[in-house]
């Protein structure tokens, strides 16, 4: 099946963007199109403009400041993997790109473009949300942050209004100290996962984050217990803590949310 037709425009600046998703707000954005192409391919998206964005070079910039790092939009999922960006976790951020799809779709894909997307099932959306990240959006009118967690209000579903641009993603820096725990369950190597665990700790910040994606909805993020600990977490506790938090899966969806965090804890207390 091929796209219904639609008008092509490629801004230069985020300014000429935000204008043009003001002046048509049905318009769609691209960025990578690993998302976008095959939902015009099959007509599921049958936008009348598509902004391409990929060609804005402020989008495609990092920033630095003493407290964290500012991920361009646009930047890629193989830049992220390939450590051709400043990693304020000290390679999780490269470590969680490598698990992402498969290379051909991690040269293309973008940062913003998953989260901008919010497929609950997508990597960077628990990852990040357990990093504690804001997105930057940029609007006609003014610009604004807002942390990840209260970005994204559901399934494929988030705070951008139609005249709106995420424009870059601000990941705190971490210490030394810090401890990372990624875990991801699939069918099979490229697809979406159905369940995802992630376990950041950072002593110096006093920073302690467990959350679970692929859970249909928006990562939850869960109360962080002595249990999630150099320890480990059991099963049998990670299903607690699951039940206690406002999981709402099957039994079947609850052993799987629950061995993710369990391994994903393993990993980030490993010595």
């Amino acid at each position: 099946m091929k796209p219904a037709p639609f008008e092509y425009v490629r801004p230069q600046t985020v300014g000429e963007a935000v204008r043009l998703l003001a002046a048509t707000p049905d318009a769609k954005v691209l960025a990578g199109g690993q998302t976008l192409g095959p939902m015009l391919n099959l007509r599921l998206a049958q936008p009348p403009v598509l902004v391409d964005i990929g060609r804005i070079p402020e989008l495609a910039a990092v920033t630095e400041d003493r407290d964290a790092i500012t991920i361009g939009a646009t930047v890629t999922h193989a830049a992220i993997e390939d450590g051709r960006i400043s990693d304020p976790t000290g390679g999780f951020l490269a470590q969680v790109a490598r698990g992402i799809a498969y290379r051909a779709v991690r040269t293309r894909g973008t940062i913003g473009g998953s989260l901008a997307h919010a497929d609950p099932a997508a990597d960077w959306l628990s990852a990040l949300t357990a990093l504690g990240a804001e997105v930057a959006i940029a609007g006609e009118r003014s610009s604004r942050r807002v942390p990840l967690a209260a970005f994204v209000r559901g399934a494929m579903d988030t705070e951008l209004a139609p005249d709106e641009l995420l424009v870059g993603i601000r990941v705190p820096r971490f210490s030394r100290q810090a401890r990372f725990g990624f875990h991801k369950i699939c069918r099979k190597t490229g697809e979406f996962a159905e369940a995802i665990g992630v376990v950041v700790e950072d002593p110096e910040r006093s920073f302690r984050s467990l959350v679970a994606g692929a859970t249909g909805g928006r990562p939850l993020a869960i109360g962080m217990t002595a249990e999630a600990g150099p320890k480990g977490l059991t099963i049998a506790q990670a299903r607690r803590l699951l039940e206690l938090n406002g999981f709402s899966g099957d039994r079947y969806e609850l052993q799987l949310h629950a061995v993710a965090l369990k391994n994903a804890c393993a990993k980030a207390y490993a010595a």
